[in-house]
């Protein structure tokens, strides 16, 4: 369920990563022009997990993104629906966070909002790296009395990378979450991620992919995850995209199941 902490930008990384060449600055820096571009976003995520327990705990995640780019900026804005099937000490972007409830629970409400700003840093040569910073605070809207979040905001920050090593695009991240102490969750950590993955164009509409997510544990009561992520990309059309990805984990913390898509549009200007 780590990948859910970044699940917008994550996507933003795929579809960045499969702009090739110099055309993938030229397009979001607006060719020096300052050119401003919007798109809308709704995504679908299920999965399914023990992580450590003896009951599974399931999870719906519904998001809408809204994402503002101009000049060498990109803002966005992330409001999910949640709902959570389980023991109830499974939290969503951190894991198991202890105790055992002896009745299974099923909660549904509004998820934590997200607000990021992504700033692309100047081409410093030719043959190195596209390199972005971005900056996210979570904004504290789920109700933490039934589950679906700490109560409290966090933030972070993240490095990403982008290299075209010939028909194959290359890139990666490392961030750092900052986790406000809950007087609901006592024991959250802060954490390091790292994501290394690489795209490939099979067509001029098709894309595929494949992700790898690692987390360092959030919470006193969960491990580090470790998480593959292979995508397939479509573009419908000049304003439309599907993206469709499997979750696969290999710790006790990771979803067993996973499966997400998420459709956007280009508004046209």
């Amino acid at each position: 369920m780590s990948f859910l902490r970044h699940f917008a930008h994550a996507v933003t990384m795929v579809t960045l990563s499969m702009t090739s060449g110099g055309a993938l600055h030229a397009q979001n820096v607006g060719v020096e022009g300052g050119g401003f571009s919007q798109s809308s976003a709704i995504g679908l995520y299920v999965s399914r997990g023990l992580y450590g327990q003896d009951s599974p705990t399931r999870v719906r995640y519904l998001p809408y993104t809204h994402e503002v780019s101009f000049s060498s900026w990109r803002l966005r804005g992330t409001l999910p629906m949640l709902e959570i099937d389980g023991p109830g000490n499974v939290l969503i972007d951190v894991g198991n966070v202890g105790g055992r409830n002896s009745a299974m629970v099923s909660e549904r409400g509004i998820g934590d909002a997200t607000v990021s700003a992504t700033y692309e840093l100047p081409v410093f040569a030719e043959n190195l790296p596209f390199f972005d910073i971005t900056v996210d605070l979570k904004l504290p809207l789920a109700d933490e009395r039934i589950g679906l979040g700490t109560g409290r905001p966090d933030a972070g920050a993240q490095l990403d990378a982008y290299f075209p090593l010939g028909p194959v695009n290359m890139f990666a991240s490392v961030g750092y979450r900052y986790r406000h102490r809950s007087p609901v969750y006592e024991q959250l950590n802060d954490s390091v991620n790292l994501s290394l993955g690489a795209s490939a164009s099979v067509s001029d509409a098709l894309q595929v992919g494949l992700m790898y997510d690692f987390r360092e544990a959030a919470s006193a009561y969960s491990g580090d995850t470790h998480e593959l992520i292979p995508y397939l990309s479509w573009s419908v059309s000049p304003a439309w995209s599907l993206m469709l990805y499997l979750v696969a984990g290999s710790t006790a913390d990771s979803a067993d199941k996973a499966v997400g898509l998420q459709l956007t549009h280009q508004h046209r200007q």
